[in-house]
């Protein structure tokens, strides 16, 4: 009987949530529905190309919305909470960087977003006569971006677990990175400064952000005198700060 009831609490409870998920998706998108309607009638005064499609496209929005944080409540966040708890309770200061890093940097090289803007950059490169124009030397110039982006996520996982660690301040560590990034765009090629800004803002992807977000509060809630709320955050910035800093780097030594 006990088995029967934890199986069926399994299964009704992740059905509650995505019932109030679909509630809660259907509130944040009426906003975005409102005004799309309000310009649409009020402005262009045309109606909807496709009514159907348009209705079909929502419904699946909403379904997805909902499945998604339906799936952080139940899968990422506890798995990155309960990781983070089993390196800190082991002590192994070595696996719990070692993870932080390769969790950065694979889920960073497969991010579609990063994908696209690396391909649209070597396209623009060869246009420009920066590389050459001929598929591998374009594949080659995606891929070096890809790398270097996914590298230093990986490395700022890691910085961010070791400020976590060590309690250093995170605003000191996020203005010293700003004002590296001030520096070195003073230095950068210009054809690549554009990019580097670019790819801060695509490398923390839908999975990066849940599982991260939940290794830092888990860190800190399993260390001593560490507060979840004050230390627990701050990787994702880290993630959209440094690859700025070495696709400049990238740029440089590529270019130069």
């Amino acid at each position: 009987m006990a088995g029967k009831s934890e199986l069926l609490e399994h299964i009704v409870n992740p059905l509650r949530r995505f019932g109030l998920n679909i509630v809660g998706a259907c509130r944040d998108l009426l906003p975005i529905i409102l005004v799309i309607l309000i310009f649409q009638l009020a402005v262009v005064r045309q109606p909807f190309p496709d009514v159907l499609n348009v209705l079909v496209g929502l419904i699946f929005v909403i379904l997805g919305l909902a499945l998604f944080v339906v799936g952080l409540e139940i899968g990422l966040f506890p798995i990155g909470e309960a990781m983070a708890e089993a390196f800190a309770r082991k002590g192994s200061l070595f696996w719990l960087l070692l993870f932080g890093f390769g969790l950065g940097f694979s889920t960073t090289i497969a991010e579609p977003a990063l994908i696209a803007v690396a391909e649209e950059a070597s396209e623009v490169a060869a246009k420009g006569a920066l590389i050459n124009s001929d598929p591998a030397s374009m594949e080659s110039y995606a891929l070096g971006l890809r790398l270097t982006v996914a590298f230093s996520v990986g490395a700022a996982i890691l910085m961010g677990l070791i400020r976590i660690l060590k309690g250093w301040p995170v605003h000191y560590l996020i203005i010293g990175g700003y004002i590296a990034v001030m520096i070195m765009t003073g230095f950068a090629p210009k054809e690549i400064v554009g990019v580097a800004y670019d790819s801060g803002g695509v490398t923390t992807s839908t999975v990066t952000v849940p599982l991260v977000t939940a290794l830092g509060v888990g860190l800190a809630s399993a260390i001593r005198g560490r507060n979840p709320l004050v230390d627990g955050f701050g990787l994702i910035a880290f993630a959209s700060l440094l690859p700025i800093v070495f696709v400049m780097g990238y740029g440089i030594i590529l270019f130069s």
